[in-house]
């Protein structure tokens, strides 16, 4: 818990969560793809930027260094702090996620930490938020590396968040829980690859936006989410993956969201625009607002309701 973050003195905190970048060697679709983190970064002016996985895509990169140097490009030249979790597509090809790790600590606005060595995973780490004075934690972010694809030869998709990741939350949670006088902070979680209950939300609860495609979400529940319900401090979850998913819906009171993919070198939907999800905190509250920036301009603060069939 080495790096915090500040409300600003009105009481909020907003950040711009960018997903599924799938940058590759600078073409004209990555260009596209940094002038919209650019627009959305100077219309909405964060106060923390978030990549949540996918943010290149290594089969395809000459370097997959020097691609995920300018994928964030434009986040590190606006000063602002930013972050990232890794996706399946990151670590593919010539590049693992302890260096990508390391191309993150490269830069000066950076807030992403390695994590512990002795948990599954690169980039599992929490940041506080603080008063705008600097002195009483408020809020946390937790950051998880979601993984890529099974390990196990009879278990075929994608990978789950591991049992001592888990663990590793707990820990943190009751930490700063004791810290806050017993009383469990507001906090969010961010990961690429949906949790299983993305599924369930979908089909029981009231949701808002946009399921054009399968949650492709790991084979095996691990219990992250029902962890998040014993500890009672993550209001909200945000993660990519499915790039024509963008819904959010409430399940037992933590909202389960999508981001609005943004990158423009991978599939989309015809109509579905690229964009960014943007979140705000409010001070003293346990909930957040969210909505879309898409890349014509428009903000979608009322998304489509779909309702479960019965």
């Amino acid at each position: 818990m080495s790096k915090s973050l500040r409300y600003r003195p009105d009481g909020t905190f907003t950040i711009a969560q960018f997903t599924d970048l799938h940058w590759q060697n600078g073409e004209e679709d990555d260009a596209k793809t940094g002038a919209l983190i650019q627009r959305v970064i100077d219309a909405e002016h964060p106060d923390l930027v978030v990549f949540t996985g996918d943010v290149i895509y290594s089969k395809n990169c000459a370097d997959p260094r020097q691609s995920f140097r300018d994928a964030v490009a434009a986040a590190e030249r606006s000063g602002i702090p930013w972050a990232a979790v890794l996706g399946n597509h990151d670590t593919e090809h010539l590049v693992t996620r302890e260096e990508l790790m390391q191309v993150q600590l490269e830069h000066s606005n950076c807030v992403s930490e390695a994590g512990p060595e002795d948990i599954a995973g690169v980039g599992n780490f929490v940041i506080q938020v603080k008063d705008a004075q600097d002195k009483e934690t408020l809020a946390a972010l937790y950051f998880l590396d979601s993984g890529s694809y099974s390990d196990f030869p009879s278990i075929e998709g994608y990978q789950w968040i591991q049992r001592n990741q888990i663990d590793w939350y707990v820990q943190q949670s009751r930490s700063l829980t004791a810290m806050n006088d017993g009383c469990s902070l507001p906090a969010l979680a961010f990961f690429h690859i949906p949790l299983p209950e993305y599924k369930e939300v979908w089909k029981t609860e009231l949701c808002y936006g946009h399921r054009h495609e399968k949650v492709a979400c790991p084979p095996i529940n691990s219990g992250m989410f029902g962890a998040m319900i014993e500890m009672e401090d993550v209001v909200g979850t945000f993660c990519g993956h499915d790039h024509i998913n963008d819904y959010w819906g409430t399940l037992h009171g933590i909202r389960l969201c999508y981001g609005r993919a943004t990158g423009y070198h991978t599939y989309g939907k015809e109509g579905f625009r690229r964009g960014a999800r943007l979140i705000r905190l409010n001070q003293g509250e346990r909930d957040f607002e969210t909505w879309l920036h898409l890349d014509d301009g428009t903000v979608v603060e009322r998304p489509k309701e779909h309702y479960p069939k019965g």
